[in-house]
């Protein structure tokens, strides 16, 4: 017999059982690799009703399941399907008391979302937002300068996203009255609402300036009006080397902090006098390794076994989603 102690502790080791509610997203091959990597999880399969995205991930070693017999196998839910159906299984795997994971944007109904965050304290399960640079080493040194005040007071904070969308999926993303700035421009919304609070007012400009007869909002700004700030985020799929162009900017009246390219990351921080860590003039930060997802699941392995919790709470996920909603006409 072992000693309950030693029975703990390995119970505290053992691999967590994780499964995909859907892969049609085009973050679920990245996040299946992740976790396949990962001595943390133990990836038990998927469940996918197009056959085209299930045979994809067939061939990444993956096993097929039905939807409840997934359920009835796993701890943690990785909700990675089309974002029509993100919040449906988001709902379905919470009901059945799993922690889940679920791509952004996680509902395109603010009362959807509202479901979600009721179903997981109902039930004290983890409900993690797949925001994919919420671990990204640029942005957490952005954030650590302007909670130290480092930058002094910030009065405004720009971010730009674009790609060069293929023709094949505008219909996809025009599902959805916040066309780009709904799957696209999320992922600049998030950190500008973090950052800043809830805005006061949002004003979108979203718009179809492509030559293509459909309805896909896809050259969009939208500006956030705070206290003493402004947020102003753009974006378009109309761009070319459009990864090079994605930028996240921070002004303040001691200085700035400028990530440009996000991706590979390259972080500039130009300071009016010395503060913290960092000297007066401009100086490229040498940033950590970064691949994306993998803190994402680091913070969720913690935040699961009990050590910590996540660092954005439900309350700050429900501030988010509301702003991109409207920020998308959505609310």
């Amino acid at each position: 017999m072992l000693a309950p102690s030693l029975v703990h502790a390995q119970q505290k080791r053992a691999r967590i059982k994780v499964g995909f509610l859907g892969v049609a997203h085009s973050h679920a091959a990245g996040k299946w690799k992740v976790l396949q990597n990962s001595p943390e999880y133990e990836l038990v399969g998927f469940a996918e009703a197009s056959p085209k995205f299930a045979s994809e991930f067939e061939k990444l070693g993956g096993k097929t399941f039905n939807a409840r017999d997934l359920l009835d196998a796993t701890e943690l839910i990785v909700v990675e399907s089309a974002v029509r159906d993100l919040a449906k299984n988001a709902k379905l795997a919470l009901a059945a008391r799993k922690h889940v994971h679920v791509e952004k944007p996680a509902a395109a109904k603010l009362v959807e979302f509202k479901e979600l965050v009721k179903i997981a304290r109902d039930h004290n399960r983890i409900l993690q937002v797949g925001y994919m640079w919420r671990h990204h080493p640029g942005f957490t040194a952005i954030f650590e300068a302007v909670r130290q005040g480092w930058l002094g007071k910030v009065t405004l904070v720009r971010g730009m996203i674009g790609n060069s969308l293929a023709t094949e999926r505008r219909a996809e993303w025009a599902e959805f009255r916040g066309g780009a700035m709904f799957e696209l421009g999320c992922h600049l919304i998030d950190p500008v609402v973090r950052l800043l609070g809830e805005p006061l007012d949002i004003k979108p400009m979203l718009r179809r300036h492509a030559a293509v007869n459909d309805e896909l909002k896809d050259n969009n700004a939208v500006v956030f009006e705070f206290k003493d700030a402004l947020g102003v985020i753009t974006n378009s799929t109309q761009m070319a080397n459009a990864f090079a162009q994605r930028s996240f900017e921070v002004f303040g009246t001691n200085g700035s902090a400028i990530l440009k390219p996000i991706e590979p990351p390259t972080l500039q921080i130009d300071l009016a006098k010395a503060a913290g860590p960092y000297k007066e003039g401009t100086q490229t930060v040498p940033l950590p390794k970064y691949e994306r997802y993998v803190g994402d699941f680091v913070e969720l392995t913690a935040a699961i076994r009990g050590k910590t919790p996540l660092s954005v709470t439900l309350d700050e996920e429900l501030r988010v989603h509301e702003a991109l909603l409207r920020a998308c006409e959505m609310a």
